[in-house]
C-alpha cells in the first residue's frame, strides 16, 4: 500500500476509533463493571483486612495488596466481560457487515476494539488509583519497569482475548454468559479474592495456573518488592503475543 493509500484508509479508521470512544463512555455495562465495580470491591475488601503488614499477604499492608491487585480486576473486567459483550451485540445486529460493505480495512474493526480497550483500562486504573490514595494511599512502585510491563502486556492480552471472543460468540447473551462465567473464578483466586496463603492445596494449583494470576503477579510483585516475577513476567509476555495473533487472525471484518 502507497502512503497516500495508507493515508486515505486511517482517516476512516480514525473515526472509528473516535466514535467507538464516544460509545463506550455511554455503555451502562462499562460504566458498571469496569469504572464502578472493581472500585467497590477494592474499597470493600481491602478494608476488611485492615493495614497492618500480615504474613498472610507476605507481610505487606493488606490494603496495598489489593490497590496492587486490582489493576488486573480491571484489565480482566474490560477483556472477559466489556469488549465481548460489545463485539457480539454489532454481530448479532449485522453492523459488521456494513462495515464491510463500507469500505472500512479488514483490519479496522480490531483495532478500534484493541485501543478501546486499552483506553478503558487506563481510564479505570486511573479511576480506581484515584480513589485509592486518599483511603489506603498508594504504595510505592519497588520496581517500575517490571510493573508496566507486567500491565501493559497483561493489557494487550486481555483486550486480544476479548476481540477473539467478541468474533467468536454468536450474541450479546452468550458473550455476557461465557465472559461471567470465565471473569468470576478468575477474580476470586487470580486477584481480588482472598490471598493464595489462606486457600487450599486444591484451589491454589488451580489459582496458579490461571492468566489473571500471572498478570496479577506480574504486576503486584515488582510493585511491592515481593520477590522476583522475570519467569511469571515472560509467560505473560508470550501469552499476550499468542493471544495477539490469533485474535488479529480472526477478528477481521
Amino acid at each position: 500500500m502507497t502512503i497516500e493509500g495508507s493515508r486515505r484508509s486511517l482517516s476512516p479508521v480514525a473515526r472509528l476509533i473516535r466514535s467507538e470512544l464516544v460509545l463506550m463512555v455511554r455503555d451502562p455495562l462499562t460504566l458498571t463493571f469496569v469504572f464502578a465495580f472493581p472500585v467497590v470491591t477494592m474499597l470493600i475488601i481491602g478494608g476488611s483486612f485492615g493495614t497492618t503488614p500480615d504474613a498472610a499477604f507476605e507481610n505487606t499492608n493488606p490494603a496495598h495488596w489489593y490497590v496492587a491487585s486490582y489493576l488486573s480486576v480491571v484489565i480482566a473486567a474490560t477483556g472477559l466481560v466489556t469488549l465481548p459483550v460489545h463485539m457480539a451485540a454489532y454481530r448479532e445486529r449485522g453492523v459488521l457487515r456494513r462495515f464491510a460493505a463500507a469500505g472500512f480495512p479488514r483490519w479496522s474493526f480490531a483495532l478500534a476494539q484493541l485501543v478501546l480497550g486499552l483506553t478503558t483500562i487506563l481510564l479505570s486504573v486511573a479511576l480506581l488509583l484515584a480513589v485509592a490514595a486518599p483511603v489506603y494511599g498508594i504504595p510505592p512502585v519497588a520496581h517500575l519497569g517490571p510493573a508496566l510491563l507486567g500491565f501493559a502486556f497483561g493489557a494487550v492480552g486481555f483486550v486480544s482475548v476479548g476481540v477473539l471472543l467478541g468474533s467468536l460468540l454468536p450474541s450479546a447473551r452468550s458473550a455476557q454468559a461465557v465472559g461471567l462465567l470465565l471473569f468470576f473464578p478468575s477474580f476470586l483466586l487470580g486477584a481480588g479474592g482472598p490471598p493464595p496463603n489462606v486457600m487450599g492445596s486444591a484451589l491454589q494449583r488451580i489459582a496458579d495456573v490461571l492468566p489473571l494470576t500471572l498478570v496479577t503477579n506480574s504486576i503486584r510483585v515488582p510493585w511491592l518488592d515481593l520477590g522476583s516475577a522475570t519467569g511469571t513476567l515472560a509467560t505473560v509476555i508470550g501469552l499476550s503475543v499468542v493471544a495477539c495473533v490469533v485474535a488479529a487472525r480472526r477478528a477481521r471484518l
